[in-house]
């Protein structure tokens, strides 16, 4: 619970290495390599290659699943023409599972692989969010409510990669920001998700002993007692200390900086710095408990766009909880140059594909991060981050 994460801040500084960590052997997705076409997505047991070959994603959350035909082409399509080669897609088990543990309805899932492979696309699927019917007693009304009990979670995973595997998909996220309560209802608990993450990294490889995991992207914030948010650099030393890492090939990070490019740097530090270039980095924790090899894949970052009230226009905007579409597309195109700067980063994905309906949506500032609105016209950001992969594609050649 927070109060034993809490603690863990506090012992953080004092801590200087711990011997472990990492899987057994550090795995690469085979993707094909940069501009070309992939074989299956399965992982080769090698050390990771720090000569840079950046991938490119975009993350979907829960979306994809629920699309027309029409729909699920036309996203397939455009992903092709903004030269992304990975898909990071929501495989929730509420989705699956949603009225007891003797139902799988694996049939939207089954459309977005196809539509993928299709188009020599990769997905990343992230497992999460849990069905009432296995959830936690406090919370198990909402998705993000952890699981009861880990073996269950588990065994989906199991299920699913035993599904998928065949299918291509072999690249897995455990979860989707652990270290805050939005996302983990009862409040961040790094030994909580570790037990999570161990039971889950087990039953995956036990049926698809290459697959690639990540850890649940760390969502990019201060430790907030009342809020119930945890640190991302927090979290991982105390995951850690846990020896979770042993669990994963990478680990997964959420640094959006709006209204700030992601190159910006400052003498306190920003989200993207906290990658590599702060005293406490995620980096330099790898490093210390040995694991300077692992990569950081950023599974989500962007910026949201909104008509109403006032957007940044500017990176030196303040007060504000979104930006204009001017400087979303301007963040998108310094986002490929400030990933690809950083030996550590082995992706990167912008955060969203398409903007969510203003009729339905609870969360105004999660509904506007996509490339293209609601009707689906591009945003400049589009344009934008296409135009940036390609470029970064031509020089790596």
């Amino acid at each position: 619970m927070l109060v034993s994460v809490l603690v863990v801040a506090a012992c953080a500084a004092g801590v200087v290495a711990l011997t472990g960590g990492g899987s057994a052997t550090s795995r690469t997705p085979d993707d094909g390599g940069i501009g070309a076409s992939p074989s299956s997505a399965t992982a080769q047991s090698e050390k990771h290659d720090r000569t840079h070959n950046l991938r490119f994603g975009l993350s979907y959350g829960d979306t994809l699943t629920w699309m027309t035909d029409a729909q699920l082409n036309k996203a397939m399509q455009d992903a092709k023409e903004l030269g992304v080669h990975w898909l990071r897609v929501d495989l929730s088990w509420r989705n699956i599972q949603p009225d007891s543990p003797t139902q799988y309805l694996w049939d939207r899932f089954d459309r977005v692989v196809a539509a993928a492979r299709a188009q020599h696309l990769e997905i990343l699927a992230t497992l999460s969010y849990t069905p009432r019917w296995a959830g936690d007693p406090s919370c198990a009304r909402s998705q993000t409510c952890p699981p009861a009990n880990n073996a269950r979670f588990a065994e989906f995973a199991r299920h699913a990669a035993e599904r998928y595997a065949s299918q291509g998909v072999h690249t897995w996220e455990i979860w989707n920001e652990p270290n805050i309560q939005k996302f983990w209802l009862t409040g961040p608990s790094i030994e909580r998700y570790t037990g999570l993450l161990t039971a889950t990294s087990k039953a995956i490889r036990s049926v698809d002993p290459d697959a690639y995991l990540l850890l649940g992207g760390l969502a990019a914030v201060e430790t907030i007692p009342s809020k119930q948010y945890v640190s991302h650099k927090t979290f991982l030393e105390g995951l850690a200390r846990e020896g979770a890492l042993k669990q994963v090939d990478a680990i997964s990070y959420h640094p959006y900086t709006y209204p700030l490019l992601p190159s910006t740097e400052t003498a306190t530090g920003t989200r993207f710095q906290d990658i590599d270039r702060t005293p406490d980095s995620l980096v330099s924790t790898l490093e210390r408990y040995g694991e300077p090899d692992m990569p950081v894949w950023l599974t989500e970052t962007g910026a949201p766009t909104w008509s109403g009230g006032r957007a940044a226009d500017s990176t030196d905007a303040q007060g504000t909880s979104h930006v204009t579409p001017r400087l979303q597309a301007e963040i998108a195109t310094d986002t490929v140059p400030a990933a690809a700067a950083k030996p550590s980063v082995g992706a990167v994905f912008w955060f969203g594909y398409r903007d969510g309906s203003p009729q339905s949506a609870s969360d105004r500032k999660s509904q506007f991060y996509g490339l293209a609105y609601y009707d689906g016209t591009r945003k400049p950001a589009f344009e934008a981050f296409g135009k940036a992969i390609s470029a970064y594609k031509a020089t790596a050649k």
